[in-house]
């Protein structure tokens, strides 16, 4: 396979990468926020960008580096640019030698992306600030997911922490920033992106990609507003199964096994790696919308099984991911922690 046909792990399929992506939907503070610091010329060496899956993290990772690097501004936005620039076409096609792209690798031997990033990918990164910019100016590495990398990756990374290099700047794409050593985590400024209103990513479901009206309204329910997340699961055509798990639950609280089943089918076959990544994410979303439910009704013991199938589900769908877990038993073990919460709610 050649290297422009990789997978590419910090990317959503069937979506551009976010280097490709030239708008930013909200975040207004964190952009000028951004902008300022760089504006002033005291950059702190490293930023970490957290906020849900799908929220603009990485294209708010892009558009920083963008500007650092030079690319021509856009008066549009704080950190808007132009994308016919010479200097944003060659970051698009990752030959800018000030920039520096760290991610899951691809597993030649096992034919998909590793499950972490290793400590082989983190070295690069000392190895890229030890050198001279090529171009006099800033030179900048962006790390998406941090939170993916192994524990020997986010050591490797705390020397260019706690040595910053002169002209020299860190950006972390962090979906769960408790999955990094404190270490990494006390040495970066932070910029929280938080999710709109649903009502807001429907919208831009409707207007910008088309999506019709009921459809676009849940998936921005299902992606909590987030709206990379939202097309994602548009693009995937998989609307249908937060419909499909729903029907699965039976009046009495036990799960419809023929309907677990076509559920498993839509997420182990073929390309499936979407699919049940979102039926991994649906899942410890309706047990954490039922823990929800329950602690509004006063509820704490049920609330307290719900809350706790949402945190073993999550768990499970890293375990699957990180140590290549057969997806079909992993599943299976997903739907098992869905049916005891709901046995023991209807008890």
């Amino acid at each position: 396979m050649s290297d422009d046909a990789l997978p590419e792990a910090d990317a959503e399929p069937g979506l551009p990468h976010p280097r490709h992506v030239h708008s930013l939907l909200g975040h207004e503070h964190a952009e000028e926020a951004a902008a300022s610091a760089i504006r002033s010329g005291r950059m702190h060496h490293a930023w970490m960008i957290t906020g849900p899956k799908g929220v603009g993290k990485a294209t708010l990772a892009w558009r920083m580096a963008r500007r650092l690097l030079g690319v021509k501004p856009d008066p549009s936005a704080p950190l808007a640019h132009a994308p016919g620039d010479p200097v944003n076409q060659r970051m698009e096609a990752l030959s800018h030698p000030d920039l520096l792209l760290v991610r899951r690798p691809y597993d030649e031997q096992r034919k998909r992306l590793k499950g972490e990033i290793t400590i082989e990918e983190a070295r690069r990164i000392p190895a890229f600030f030890s050198r001279r910019a090529a171009e006099g100016g800033w030179r900048v590495a962006i790390i998406d997911s941090a939170d993916e990398m192994n524990r020997n990756a986010a050591n490797g990374l705390l020397k260019s922490l706690e040595e910053p290099p002169e002209r020299g700047i860190l950006l972390l794409v962090v979906t769960s920033p408790g999955r990094l050593p404190t270490t990494v985590r006390s040495r970066c400024r932070r910029l929280h992106l938080r999710a709109g209103p649903e009502a807001h990513c429907a919208d831009w479901l409707e207007d910008r990609h088309s999506v019709p009206g009921e459809e676009a309204a849940l998936l921005a329910r299902l992606a909590k507003g987030a709206p990379g997340r939202a097309l994602a699961f548009h693009v995937s055509g998989l609307a249908g199964m937060q419909r499909d798990l729903t029907a699965a639950f039976s009046p009495s609280g036990r799960i419809d096994q023929s309907g677990a089943e076509r559920l498993i089918s839509k997420a182990t076959g073929t390309d499936s790696h979407q699919a049940r990544a979102v039926l991994f994410d649906m899942m410890a979303g309706e047990s954490a919308r039922r823990a929800r439910d329950a602690a509004s009704k006063g509820d704490s013991a049920q609330a307290g099984q719900w809350a706790d199938a949402s945190r073993r589900i999550t768990s499970l769908a890293r375990e699957a991911e990180t140590l290549y877990l057969d997806p079909r038993q992993s599943l299976l073990a997903a739907f098992s922690l869905l049916e005891d919460a709901a046995r023991q709610s209807a008890a």
